[in-house]
């Protein structure tokens, strides 16, 4: 930290604004609700993160605009593109507020695009949405906004605070809800979070976008990983950058070998497609991928399903939460009533196999207590 943004951060700190105090089991009032505070706000140069600014704005806070530079590579999707950037540039002009650009290529690189690559190199299948939370706009860009002195950073995620904003909670729209990405979150930097449409459907986000004269109003969500281009797909970026070793498909029932894979390591579990098998049978699910055997097991949908999940590490938002939960084991998944037993998940009726490196997050309710890392499979003997 230089100088200048020590000064800043130490007199905003002298400063510190308190916040409306939430009752606990209930959800994030509007900002309306909040003490004025100096808030960061994560543009991503679409409608959510627009709006968001917007109602912050309209609320009496101070706002500043600010775009994350992630991905230094080629973009042609997600929320990394020169053009996103130039949207929330625009928006930021249009609502009178200061905008700034963060280049965070260098952290980005190190915890979100290599760790992509190794975890397919080991046969998982990685969420990098969730680790860029994880590591770039709730940490790095948190650290940013203490360092030059802002009191909370805001994103335009549809989800809200509960439990005396100590948890996260389900978004009023729960087709667009994202609680499942912010699992992470500890009830500590969710303090100093603000998620100002999480109160709000999808379709009145774009109305009060509309209002404003937004330009954003109309464009369309970002779908995809932003450093894995429309064009050549994954395949296509991963290739270059490791070794990706042919693969032999066996039948989980009879043991034979029924087709062969280009490249093991970008198989995943529940795959269906481009395994090389002979036409006219009964579908087969992947339901195994062993590197280091350079094999891909596929079965029958019965074969798919499981009634337990095991994690690398199960991490309680605060503390352990006893009796039936209910488990989603995908950003849009459907939640499934389960218990826990230590790191195991135990679901009361099987369901599909989750592929190691991919997500459970776990929900009392509307909030989130617990998410963590799908393990490994071991290779057999």
């Amino acid at each position: 930290m230089n100088m200048s943004e020590r000064q800043r951060a130490n007199q905003h700190s002298r400063h510190r604004r308190s916040e409306a105090v939430v009752a606990p089991g209930t959800t994030d009032p509007p900002t309306s609700g909040l003490t004025r505070e100096r808030v960061l706000v994560a543009m991503s140069g679409g409608v959510d993160s627009s709006v968001a600014a917007a109602l912050l704005l309209e609320a009496g806070h101070e706002v500043v605009g600010a775009t994350l530079k992630l991905w230094g590579g080629e973009s042609d999707t997600g929320c990394c593109s020169v053009a996103d950037v130039d949207d929330a540039r625009w928006v930021a002009r249009r609502l009178g507020i200061e905008h700034h650009t963060f280049s965070f290529t260098d952290d980005f690189d190190e915890h979100v695009v290599a760790p992509y690559v190794a975890d397919h190199a080991a046969g998982r299948t990685p969420n990098p949405c969730i680790e860029c939370n994880r590591h770039l706009k709730f940490d790095r860009l948190m650290r940013r906004a203490d360092a030059i002195g802002f009191d909370a950073v805001a994103t335009g995620h549809h989800a809200l605070r509960a439990g005396g904003s100590k948890r996260v909670a389900r978004g009023a729209d729960r087709a667009k809800d994202q609680s499942y990405v912010l699992h992470m979150l500890d009830p500590a930097t969710l303090a100093r979070v603000r998620l100002p449409v999480g109160h709000l459907t999808k379709a009145e986000v774009r109305a009060h976008a509309a209002r404003l004269g937004l330009g954003t109003a109309t464009k369309p969500d970002s779908q995809d990983v932003c450093f894995i281009t429309a064009t050549g797909g994954r395949t296509a970026f991963l290739e270059p950058q490791l070794e990706t070793h042919p693969g032999t498909v066996i039948d989980s029932r009879s043991g034979d070998a029924v087709g062969h894979v280009r490249a093991v390591e970008l198989v995943t579990i529940g795959q269906r497609h481009g395994l090389g098998l002979p036409g006219g049978t009964e579908p087969r699910y992947v339901i195994g991928v062993d590197v280091s055997h350079t094999t891909v097991t596929v079965g029958p949908h019965e074969d798919l399903l499981t009634a337990r999940v095991e994690l690398e590490r199960l991490d309680w938002v605060d503390q352990a939460v006893p009796g039936s939960l209910l488990a989603q084991t995908s950003a849009h998944g459907s939640p499934r009533p389960c218990t826990v037993d230590g790191d195991v998940i135990c679901f009361e009726e099987p369901v599909r196999r989750v592929a190691p490196g991919q997500t459970v997050v776990l929900y009392d309710g509307e909030e989130v207590v617990a998410g963590g890392i799908v393990r490994s499979l071991r290779p057999p003997a």
